[in-house]
C-alpha cells in the first residue's frame, strides 16, 4: 500500500474557515507534524497532500487546504486553489472550530459537496475548550481535540467506515471483465517515448491488476506479437498502448478481443459511454474548431508525442481540416471550456477518478463532447467497435 500511486488513492480533503484547526488535524491525522500549526490567521497557504494508510480501509491521500473566508492581500487566489481542490475530493472533512463556529459558512460548503456528491463529515475541532452541546444539533458530527489521542483515534475510526460508505469507485481495471485463469497479451511498443529502464504507469497498474485476480499476462514488443499469438494456445484479450492500435489490430484476429491501456483505465476511472459519445464529434471538426488536448501529467515533448503530435496529426488527415489545438497539464482545467468544440483526455493515470468525472461533468454541463486518447485513437483508425467489446457495450 505503501507503493500506491496518489491518482489511486482515496482523496479525503480537509475544508473549513481560517483558524478552525484543519493544520493541527491534519498534522494529527497523518502522524506527522508536516504543516506549519499558528495562531496566526491564514498561515496555510497552498494546499498540502499526505499520503497515508488508513487501516482497515487502505492508502488514502489527505490534503489540508487554506482557509475558506480568508480575507488577506492574496485570500482570493488562495480560495481559487481550495476550490480546485474540490474538484478531485473524494470525501470531505469540514474543520469547524467548536468555540467560534459559523453555521452559515458550514450550510453553504455543504452545498456544494453535496452538488458533487462527495460524501462529507463535520469535525468540531479544540473541544477542550467548548461543552458537546453542539452534538445535539449535529448528532453525526464529531469532537476532536490534537491533546486528546483517544478522540484522534476515534476520528480515523470514523473515517474508515465514512469511506467505505460513501466511496465505490470502481477498483479493478480487468478483475470485473474476466475470470480467473484468464490470458491476456501485452503489447507494450520500446519508442522514444518509452521511458528507459522501466513502465509506464498504466502498464505497470494493470500488470499488478492482472495479477491480482489471477489472470496470466504475457507482455510482448509489437514486433514479437505475430510470433506470440501464433504460440499461445488460448488468448482472451489483447491490450496494446494506444499509439501501436493500427499496427497491433491488423495482425490480432477478430475473433479475439481488443482494446488499450487508455481505454481500460476510462473504464476504471473515467464515463465509457460519454468518451465514446466523444469521440464521434471528431467528424465533425473544422477549420475555425478548437479542441482542448487535457493531460494530467508533466513529460518532455518527442516527435513521437501522443497528445501533441500524432493524434493532432490524425485529426488533421481524417477531416481534411486545421483545428487549433490548445493544451492543458495537470490538475489545471481552463474556466472557459465552453469555448472549445471538443476535449480529448489522456488516460488519466496521474489523477483521481473524482477529477476526471468532474471533468466530465463540466463538458456535459457546458455542452461540450469529451473523449480521451485511446477511443480518439480507436475511432481514427476504424476500430472503436472492437475496442470497447471488452466491455460489454
Amino acid at each position: 500500500m505503501e507503493q500506491t500511486p496518489l491518482s489511486s488513492r482515496t482523496h479525503v480533503s480537509i475544508f473549513g474557515a481560517v483558524n478552525a484547526g484543519k493544520s493541527a488535524l491534519f498534522n494529527k491525522l497523518i502522524g506527522q507534524d508536516m504543516v506549519i500549526v499558528s495562531d496566526i490567521r491564514g498561515t496555510t497557504t497552498d494546499p498540502v497532500t499526505k499520503a497515508m494508510e488508513l487501516i482497515p480501509y487502505g492508502p488514502i491521500a489527505v490534503t489540508d487546504t487554506a482557509g475558506l473566508g480568508d480575507t488577506t492581500e492574496i485570500g482570493g487566489e488562495r480560495m481559487k486553489k481550495t476550490e480546485k481542490i474540490l474538484n478531485r475530493t473524494d470525501f470531505a472533512i469540514y474543520a469547524a472550530d467548536c468555540s467560534d463556529f459559523d453555521e452559515s459558512a458550514y450550510e453553504s460548503i455543504k452545498k456544494q459537496f453535496e452538488q458533487r456528491r462527495i460524501g462529507h463529515m463535520l469535525v468540531f475541532t479544540k473541544s477542550d475548550l467548548c461543552a458537546d452541546n453542539l452534538l445535539r444539533k449535529y448528532p453525526d458530527a464529531m469532537l476532536v481535540s490534537i491533546y486528546d489521542e483517544s478522540s484522534i483515534e476515534r476520528l480515523r475510526s470514523e473515517l474508515n467506515d465514512r469511506l467505505i460508505k460513501y466511496t465505490s469507485e470502481r477498483e479493478s481495471m480487468i478483475g470485473d471483465l474476466l475470470p480467473y485463469g484468464s490470458t491476456v497479451v501485452l503489447v507494450i511498443p520500446i519508442d522514444s517515448e518509452a521511458p528507459k529502464g522501466r513502465l509506464i504507469l498504466p502498464q505497470v497498474q494493470f500488470i499488478r491488476d492482472c495479477l491480482d485476480h489471477g489472470i496470466k499476462t504475457v507482455c510482448v514488443c509489437d514486433t514479437e506479437l505475430a510470433d506470440t499469438l501464433n504460440e499461445l494456445p488460448c488468448i482472451d484479450l489483447v491490450v496494446t498502448d494506444s499509439q501501436a492500435f493500427k499496427f497491433v489490430s491488423e495482425i490480432v484476429p477478430e475473433d479475439i478481443k481488443l482494446t488499450s491501456f487508455s481505454i481500460m483505465m476510462a473504464g476504471m476511472k473515467g464515463d465509457l459511454t460519454e468518451f465514446i459519445k466523444g469521440a464521434e464529434a471528431i467528424g465533425s471538426i473544422k477549420n475555425d474548431s478548437r479542441i482542448l488536448m487535457a493531460e494530467a501529467c508533466t513529460h518532455n515533448v518527442s516527435h513521437e508525442d501522443i497528445g501533441r503530435i500524432k493524434i493532432p496529426k490524425l485529426i488533421k488527415a481524417r477531416t481534411g481540416a486545421q483545428p487549433r489545438f490548445d493544451h492543458c497539464v495537470g490538475y489545471d482545467f481552463p474556466d472557459n471550456i465552453s469555448d472549445y468544440d471538443l476535449v480529448i483526455h489522456c488516460g488519466g493515470c496521474m489523477i483521481n477518478s473524482r477529477a476526471i468525472m468532474n471533468r466530465i461533468a463540466v463538458c456535459r454541463e457546458k455542452s461540450v463532447p469529451i473523449t480521451n486518447y485511446g477511443i480518439a485513437l480507436a475511432y481514427l483508425n476504424g476500430i472503436l467497435k472492437r475496442s470497447k467489446a471488452i466491455f460489454g457495450i
